[in-house]
């Protein structure tokens, strides 16, 4: 029988874990398929949200929710007893020891071929270019080396893109060396010495990780951040209450935002009531935030957008207790200061970068210096506007059509693209931020195993349906 292929395009978190999903398909059902992971960086698993070798990096979920499993909930933990790794203060454990749990995963999956038949390899280049063939049953994916592979189906696991330049037209400051515009990128902090001023531009989980950063490194200079909410993220529950879930008796089938919202501040009213924090009453909606999203449509879920996705952020994406203590203190000191407004221009001087800044009551608008400046505004999610050649390639070919609200890509139920005419692809797939469009929540580890795992179902049973029986 001639081998079937699947090459996932991207080695991080998503791509990993569908890769390790599909390892662990049912022993009974035989698979005679090869699956290419292509990952440029120098090992796969971590990506690049778990590469930073930063101990002051954490996590802003507990341990505990962390498994790559869902069927082995304790997986992760388990493995911090065993290995020894390091301490997890209220149960946040460093980004770099999940990333070491990772790459350790997906090793054990590229090493020898699993008792399923799944043979995977991995691919330590950047993939090119995606064509697929005229019949759209099967695709070539071109690597940097120039090799192709033959895949019948690619999933595209590219995870996040840098975020956009905070202004223009005048982008020459791109070009200045203290502008940071990705502080995820290798050395991002390298170049700033300890009394330099600093500008961040964003005020989310990002930023405290930039300030955290700082602070291990011992600059002592002042930090400026620019913020058009002025707000930070919210703290996790040092001792994490519990509330039951009211989804299917009050929220399913809601199709109004502030339908949804009113239930959701009376539970918090009532949780109050009974000693419970707010924090319980967000994470009992956990496990159904896709559902309540994909009832609303699409002028309920823009009107969402534009006026509570940004409070969201803050009461759900939570930072751990010990960091929002950390970034407390540096307000406290005066050593971090808020700036509240928007960015409207950044103008490059020979030693330092003059950031514009206007509030909505701030009249003329007030220029800002500093030596560096990050920006930490958050990943790109526009597909409309990510440049890079495969993205580009296959937007222009029409197999990949970015959503109507700019959060990622369109797809049907199990990831598989459509394209302009509207049908659902047989060959290309993804999962992971660009499925936002679908579930909104479509980050973190919880949801993202969630989708490796059905996309992996989902694939295991097209590699066992006879020819012809696609779709």
């Amino acid at each position: 029988m001639q081998r079937k292929s699947i090459t996932i395009v991207g080695g991080g978190f998503s791509g990993s874990m569908l890769a390790l999903q599909l390892a662990r398909l049912p022993n009974q059902e035989l698979f005679a398929c090869d699956v290419h992971l292509v990952e440029p960086r120098p090992v796969p698993g971590p990506g690049l949200a778990y590469t930073a070798r930063r101990p002051e990096y954490l996590l802003n979920v507990r341990s505990k929710s962390l498994s790559a499993f869902p069927d082995q909930p304790d997986h992760f933990v388990n493995w911090l007893r065993v290995t020894q790794s390091d301490e997890c203060e209220n149960g946040f454990c460093s980004r770099q020891s999940y990333g070491r749990y990772l790459q350790q995963l997906i090793s054990q999956v590229l090493e020898w071929p699993s008792s399923n038949g799944i043979r995977c390899k991995w691919h330590n280049m950047t993939a090119q270019a995606v064509t697929v063939a005229p019949d759209g049953q099967s695709a070539r994916v071109k690597l940097s080396s120039g090799t192709e592979i033959h895949s019948d189906y690619v999933v595209l696991a590219l995870g996040n893109f840098p975020p956009l330049p905070p202004t223009g037209p005048d982008l020459r400051y791109l070009q200045h060396p203290a502008y940071h515009g990705n502080p995820w990128a290798r050395g991002a902090l390298r170049d700033i010495g300890a009394d330099d001023t600093v500008l961040l531009i964003g005020t989310g989980l990002t930023a405290i990780d930039v300030l955290l950063g700082l602070q291990a490194d011992g600059h002592r200079g002042q930090i400026t951040v620019v913020s058009g909410h002025g707000r930070w993220p919210l703290a996790h529950q040092r001792q994490p209450d519990s509330y039951p879930s009211f989804y299917a008796t009050e929220l399913a089938g809601q199709r109004r935002v502030g339908d949804v919202l009113n239930i959701v501040r009376r539970h918090v009213r009532e949780a109050q009531h009974q000693g419970i924090g707010w924090q319980a009453v967000i994470d009992s909606l956990r496990p159904d935030l896709g559902r309540i999203w994909a009832a609303w449509p699409p002028v309920e879920q823009a009107r969402f957008l534009r006026h509570l996705a940004g409070i969201w952020s803050v009461v759900r994406h939570r930072s751990p207790p010990q960091n929002a203590n950390a970034l407390q203190q540096m307000l406290d000191t005066g050593l971090v200061r808020m700036e509240k407004g928007r960015v409207r221009a950044i103008a490059a001087e020979p030693q330092e970068l003059v950031v514009t800044v206007r509030n909505e009551t701030q009249q003329p608008a007030r220029p800002l210096r500093a030596q560096h400046v990050i920006n930490c505004t958050g990943p790109l999610l526009d597909y409309s506007r990510i440049d890079a050649p495969l993205v580009t390639g296959l937007r222009e070919a029409g197999y990949l059509v970015p959503d109507a609200l700019r959060l990622g890509i369109v797809t049907d139920e199990h990831g598989a693209l459509y394209n302009t005419q509207g049908q659902a692809s047989a060959v290309l797939f993804t999962l992971g931020p660009s499925r936002r469009p679908a579930y909104f929540e479509s980050t973190a580890v919880p949801e993202l195993r969630s989708q490796a795992t059905e996309l992996a179902q989902e694939l295991g049973h097209r590699l066992l349906r006879p020819v012809g029986k696609e779709g």
